[in-house]
Formats: structure tokens, C-alpha cells, sequence
């Protein structure tokens, strides 16, 4: 029995004893029961039941599963154990490697140099409270459609090629940046701000004085994540706009050549050219901070 003083009241007693819940084996519970969390349980187990169900009552048109099973693993030996380029060469491979690195980073810098200007019209901090909400909710409106939509709404516009491809990238690349930036911007410490107001500083002033070397680093960060996102959408996109790049090459090995050393092959070189991104991403990032 413990007691808890109120100031200007009488003293409580608690039994710890009794307010501690505990399971069947004896534990203490120490995260207290919600709504929030009972949806999600109960979320994932209708969702769990729905692919039970779908599994067993799904037309398997009279496959046999242990021969599926077996045929896949023999592909996926042959695809990754024995990769070899059969309709290409290793220097027309690492052209379109390049190709497809140039559109993602075209359209991450011109998606960049975009948003940096719409974040600091929509970010609350520093910008119109209605200019911000009308800015965001249009934005939102390009986030929520997917890359590969845009740009083959642009290729209507602007033809089958890279063209396409870089202005399709770029217009979710914006609105995907100008969300980032925005809160990065948003973080800023609210007393610099004022501060410079105070003393007569101009918008860009503050912009440049204040905003830009406190929110920087986490611009630079959100940059790389997005060059990394854009690389593997061009990807997609070298097939589906005609815009070529090893994307283009991969489709046409997987479904008109039907060669899997040679999806194998291009699949090693994508894998070693993310990690390469993602290594020099890092490194960059950490110099920044």
C-alpha cells in the first residue's frame, strides 16, 4: 500500500499490487491495452485469414505444386549461378547502366532545384498559411499519383524516349522533395528566425543566413534517398516509356529473349551499381554533418 500526496489534499493510498496487470504466466504488463492497438491486431488478423482463405480456394488450373516449386528453384540456380550476357556486351551493358543513372540524376536535380523554391513557399514557419495548405494539398495530389503514371501521362505529350521519361520523373521527384524539405525547414530553430526579422533582413536573407545552413544536411539526405528512389524507378521506366537504359535491356531479356543468364547477369550489375550508390551516399551524407 502506497499513498500519493496532492498539494491542498488529503493524501491517497494505491495498492501497487492492484493496478499492475499481468498475464497468464505471470509477467507484468507494462504497455496498457487501446483501441488503436486492438484495431491493428484485429486488422492483421482478418488480413491473415483473408489469405488463408484465398490460398485455399484459389484456381490452381490442376498445377502441381512440388514440380512448381522445383521448376523455380532450377530457374533461380540458373539465374543467379550461371549469369552470362548472351544479346549484349559488357560495354553496351554498362552504357545503359548510364543511361539509366542520367535519368535519375537529370530528374533528381531538376526535381531538387524545384522543390527547394516550393518548400519555402510552403513551409507554415516562413510562408502564408493559406499559400502553404493550397501548395501541400496539390503537392499531395502528385505524391499520391505513381511515377510510372506520370510519365506516361507525359509520354502522351511528349512522345515514346528519355524526354518523358526525365519530366515524368521530375514531377514526383518534386513533390516528393518539397514535402521533405518543407519539414526539414519547418525544424528550424524559430528564435534564428525572428531574430533576423528583428534586425531587418530581408526573405532571402533569412533564407540563406538561417534556414539553408541549419536544414541543409537533412536536404542533402532527403536528395540521395530520393536519386536512389529515381534510379530504380528509370529502371521501369526505360521499358514502359522507351526511354532505354539497362531497364530496357533487363525487360528484353526477361520477356522477348527469355534468357535467364543474361536477366541474371543485368540483375548482378543493378545490385552492384545500388550498392555502389548507396556507399557513396553515405559517405557524402557523413561529410555534410
Amino acid at each position: 500500500m502506497s499513498e500519493f500526496v496532492i498539494p491542498g489534499q488529503s493524501p491517497v493510498s494505491l495498492d501497487l499490487h492492484k493496478c499492475m496487470r499481468k498475464t497468464r504466466g505471470g509477467k507484468i504488463k507494462i504497455a496498457a491495452g487501446s483501441k488503436s492497438g486492438l484495431a491493428i491486431k484485429l486488422t492483421i488478423f482478418i488480413l491473415l485469414g483473408l489469405t488463408v482463405y484465398g490460398l485455399l480456394t484459389f484456381d490452381y488450373k490442376n498445377i502441381d505444386l512440388a514440380k512448381a516449386i522445383n521448376g523455380t528453384w532450377s530457374n533461380l540456380k540458373v539465374l543467379f549461378g550461371q549469369p552470362r550476357l548472351t544479346y549484349s556486351s559488357f560495354a553496351a551493358a554498362m552504357r545503359a547502366l548510364l543511361v539509366t543513372f542520367s535519368l535519375g540524376a537529370l530528374s533528381t536535380i531538376f526535381g531538387a532545384l524545384i522543390a527547394l523554391f516550393g518548400a519555402l513557399l510552403c513551409a507554415k514557419n516562413i510562408a502564408n498559411p493559406i499559400a502553404a495548405n493550397v501548395i501541400k494539398g496539390f503537392v499531395a495530389f502528385i505524391r499520391a499519383v505513381p511515377t510510372i503514371l506520370w510519365v506516361l501521362i507525359f509520354t502522351v505529350a511528349a512522345g515514346l524516349g528519355s524526354v518523358a521519361a526525365v519530366i515524368g520523373l521530375t514531377f514526383h521527384s518534386a513533390g516528393y522533395l518539397i514535402k521533405a524539405y518543407a519539414e526539414s525547414i519547418e525544424e528550424t530553430d524559430g528564435g534564428a528566425i525572428e531574430a533576423l526579422k528583428a534586425s531587418g533582413a530581408s526573405f532571402w536573407q533569412i533564407v540563406s543566413q538561417a534556414i539553408l545552413p541549419a536544414s541543409i544536411s537533412y536536404m542533402i539526405a532527403w536528395t540521395f534517398l530520393r536519386f536512389e528512389i529515381n534510379f530504380t524507378n528509370a529502371l521501369a521506366v526505360g521499358a514502359a516509356a522507351g526511354a532505354g537504359g539497362i531497364g530496357f535491356d533487363l525487360w528484353m531479356a526477361g520477356s522477348f529473349y527469355f534468357d535467364i543468364r543474361e536477366l541474371g547477369y543485368i540483375t548482378y550489375i543493378v545490385v552492384a551499381a545500388v550498392i555502389l550508390l548507396e556507399t557513396i551516399a553515405t559517405k557524402i551524407k557523413a561529410r555534410v554533418r
